[in-house]
């Protein structure tokens, strides 16, 4: 750390050749998507839509305690994201939204959590 002119400077070190990948992700992370990327992305997302400019879906689930245990589910890894869906659970039903209020839009976080939220509706939800 260094001062000049009563301006604090930072010394920022890479450590390794994945430290200048990792910043640059962490820079994207919150930038919005584009309706092409969005559009993209739903390709490869079964189930989810755009809806009031938010990712959206909705699940349906044997019974109220099946819902309650996908979103407890779900809750622990977007928790471990530092990122959290707009939802709301009506007995079997489970709506979801996601966006990046910080960012303004949707964002490579929202993809990332509705990917994982996929995986995790299978497992509960086998065909």
């Amino acid at each position: 750390m260094g001062c000049i002119a009563g301006i604090v400077t930072l010394k920022f070190e890479m450590r390794s050749p994945n430290s200048l990948t990792l910043l640059k992700q962490m820079s994207n992370i919150l930038t919005p998507l584009n309706s092409t990327e969005i559009d993209l992305a739903l390709t490869k997302l079964e189930g989810w839509k755009i809806k009031d400019d938010k990712l959206h879906r909705e699940l349906q689930f044997n019974s109220f305690v099946e819902a309650f245990g996908f979103m407890s589910s779900v809750a622990l890894v977007a928790e471990s994201m530092g990122h959290h869906p707009e939802w709301s659970n009506v007995y079997n039903r489970v709506t979801i939204d996601l966006v990046t209020h910080d960012a303004g839009g949707i964002t490579a976080m929202d993809i990332e959590l509705a990917t994982k939220i996929n995986g995790l509706f299978l497992k509960t939800s086998p065909p």
